[in-house]
């Protein structure tokens, strides 16, 4: 059956309407009715949103981004940011829940990486890819809207539709990272109390575009710092981090996460979904990660059936935290530093350690801030007992996850005889008033810096 559905999928001679054929036979069968992420739905799906009408009259660009869709997903290679954003909206479509997404410039995309709706040149008729993945699908079942620069209105409504649609996937998306200053108040006063207040759960989704890319202060930060200010998990105290208790994360207020591969994105969005409760959920989304080369997934990373060779079983749900990509074996007393990093900032690190063959440096990703993911971090202080524990990031140190990390993640070093708080180094630039400077080339410089100390064959020194 699966063998079958893809050659018709590819087949020159499938019809138009192919899809709708294919998703109707797969949901007689029970295939469709729980995505359950599988490649051969994923196929499927990627062909309806990347197929455009032939009467209409595309920009060539436009015509350009869905035709490498339609590679990526005809190969199962190179998935990149926008279209694991687009699975992961059109399978929960297929599932049959609302997906609704507001917020300045969403339809293309701040990045001009989107492109939800698109336009014929000559008459200017719109097409929306995703109001057509399933048969008879109603108009108002996937929602892209821009909206006007009033956050604090906009963040508002969201939140209260939110409230009422719990199982609708609810996401506003500020056109940069500091655009949510503007709508603090529904963060401070309902977002993130509103359940310990009023006993009132929403899965909200916020996005915020946030990395240090020379922009200036105003585009570089989402302003992480205030999130995890504003979360309630005690530093101190290790939780039941059973998985399928789920204790964790039902006793904090929101997730707060900054992921580095769109299938993770994808993974962390359809999560919001498909448990049994709600929670809100902050994600730094990044910036020139939506078209970084290094920065894709295989389709199978989408799947729970096979992996591609070295893939990490993992990779199929949710990864907290993504381990050093390297093979390592449980214990690696070889490994002289393991240096901890959340974000974007990922890519440069491995980037100079595959120059500088720095091979005895371990990176780890946290993808999820909060609730930190004490049991994983456990796992790799383990993994690498002689390692020298370093904290990585590109926002300055009085910002960013800095001071959220460092006492549960001395809280989880003292867990596994590993340490303790005066043990943890730091990489990243320092105390600042702005979020970032204005100059390029400053920032170019604290970037290369900052990186370099990661990385340094001789110990860092203790921040103090």
């Amino acid at each position: 059956m699966r063998r079958l559905c893809l050659f018709l999928m590819t087949s020159s001679l499938a019809p138009k309407n192919m899809f709708q054929i294919l998703e109707t036979g797969l949901q007689l069968i029970g295939l469709v009715s729980r995505v359950q992420n599988s490649s051969l739905a994923s196929g499927i799906l990627g062909k309806a949103i990347t197929t455009l009408p032939s009467e209409f009259s595309f920009h060539r660009t436009i015509k350009r981004v869905y035709d490498a869709r339609a590679q990526m997903i005809e190969t199962g290679h190179g998935v990149d940011w926008a279209t694991a954003e687009a699975l992961a909206f059109g399978t929960l479509l297929i599932e049959g829940n609302h997906v609704r997404l507001s917020g300045q410039d969403v339809e293309r995309g701040t990045f001009s990486h989107r492109h939800a709706v698109i336009h014929d040149q000559k008459t200017g008729q719109i097409y929306c890819p995703l109001d057509h993945v399933i048969m008879n699908q109603e108009a108002e079942m996937f929602t892209v809207s821009n909206s006007s620069l009033s956050e604090f209105g906009v963040l508002g409504f969201e939140l209260g539709y939110s409230m009422e649609n719990p199982n609708s996937l609810v996401l506003w998306e500020a056109q940069f990272g500091d655009f949510a200053n503007g709508a603090q108040v529904i963060f401070d006063q309902f977002l993130s109390s509103g359940e310990a207040k009023w006993l009132r759960q929403t899965g909200l989704v916020v996005l915020l575009p946030h990395g240090y890319d020379g922009q200036g202060p105003e585009h570089s930060s989402g302003r992480v710092e205030r999130f995890l200010q504003m979360s309630n998990d005690n530093p101190f105290v290790i939780p039941e981090m059973d998985h399928s208790l789920r204790t964790q994360i039902q006793e904090c207020n929101w997730q707060v996460v900054n992921v580095t591969t769109p299938a993770n994105y994808f993974h962390v969005l359809r999560r919001q979904i498909h448990r049994d409760f709600r929670k809100p959920l902050v994600v730094m989304s990044p910036k020139n990660l939506l078209r970084l080369a290094k920065c894709k997934s295989d389709l199978s990373e989408f799947d729970d059936l096979e992996g591609h060779p070295g893939f990490d079983k993992q990779g199929t749900r949710f990864k907290r935290l993504i381990k050093d990509k390297h093979p390592h074996s449980d214990r690696e007393e070889g490994i002289r530093r393991l240096i901890l990093c959340s974000g974007k900032v990922y890519y440069e690190l491995d980037e100079e350690r595959e120059r500088s063959k720095a091979f005895d440096v371990a990176i780890c990703r946290i993808e999820q801030l909060c609730p930190f993911p004490y049991n994983l971090v456990q796992r790799e202080l383990n993994r690498y007992p002689n390692a020298e524990i370093v904290w990585c990031q590109e926002e300055p140190m009085n910002m960013g996850a800095y001071s959220y990390i460092t006492p549960r993640l001395a809280t989880a070093m003292r867990s596994v005889n590993r340490g303790a708080y005066e043990d943890i180094k730091y990489a990243g630039r320092a105390p600042s008033a702005a979020t970032a400077t204005g100059f390029l080339a400053v920032h170019v410089k604290e970037q290369a810096e900052l990186i370099q100390k990661a990385l340094q064959s001789s110990p860092i020194p203790l921040p103090i």
